[in-house]
């Protein structure tokens, strides 16, 4: 992952075994998200996922070690991480960050609406899929402080980089909890928006 932006003209193609491993990702995935509108998520056996996608269960455990796993992507942290290097130099943290998010959920959103719904929703109502997504943001704030130590020169270890790429990452997870508590009536980008308000500027007034 650099700043370097690419084209598709410009992407070597993909083998047919590369290919065949997306499309059996992306099998899997879909008949575990039609599963789960159909019967809920406790219902839901590898067995079953297995079956749908026509293939093996150990091949969904080959590519998925959880059924959580399954549900929780990190595949646009690639995505994050190569805009937040390609970014100016002297852009602000806080322009930075709103382009990146915005660029993440444009393409999470274009390709597959419904299913972003399901997961921010499972990551309210089900125990597994929620420690599931703190774990996997907690990653990604990793990831995320190693491409701003870039950009800073500041040490990646270092208490106030750690302090503020997890706050940014507790602030998203808080994002998409309160999108689906609400029923996903607003618009995300405009959540994240303010959220990264309240970073920035800290808590509005309060009424007295």
């Amino acid at each position: 992952m650099t700043a370097a932006r690419t084209t598709p003209a410009d992407r070597p193609p993909m083998g047919l075994r590369e290919r065949k491993k997306i499309k059996t990702r992306q099998a899997i995935r879909t008949a575990t998200y039609a599963l789960i509108e159909e019967q809920g998520y406790d219902a839901t056996t590898i067995e079953q996922i297995a079956d749908r996608a026509e293939v093996s269960p150990s091949t969904v455990f080959r590519y998925f070690p959880t059924k959580e796993d399954i549900v929780i992507t990190d595949e646009w942290d690639p995505v994050m991480l190569a805009e937040v290097r390609a970014r100016p130099e002297d852009e602000s943290w806080a322009d930075v960050l709103r382009h990146v998010m915005r660029t993440a959920l444009d393409l999470s959103l274009a390709e597959e609406p419904e299913v972003t719904r399901l997961r921010t929703r499972l990551g309210v109502e089900v125990p597994a899929v929620r420690a599931r997504m703190i774990e996997s943001m907690s990653a990604t704030g990793r990831l995320l402080r190693e491409a701003l130590a870039e950009r800073s020169g500041l040490d990646p270890d270092s208490l106030e980089l750690r302090v503020f790429a997890m706050s940014v990452m507790g602030g998203l997870m808080e994002v998409s909890h309160y999108w689906a508590e609400t029923g996903h009536r607003d618009d995300i980008r405009e959540l994240v928006d303010r959220a990264l308000d309240v970073l920035e500027q800290g808590l509005p007034t309060g009424k007295h």
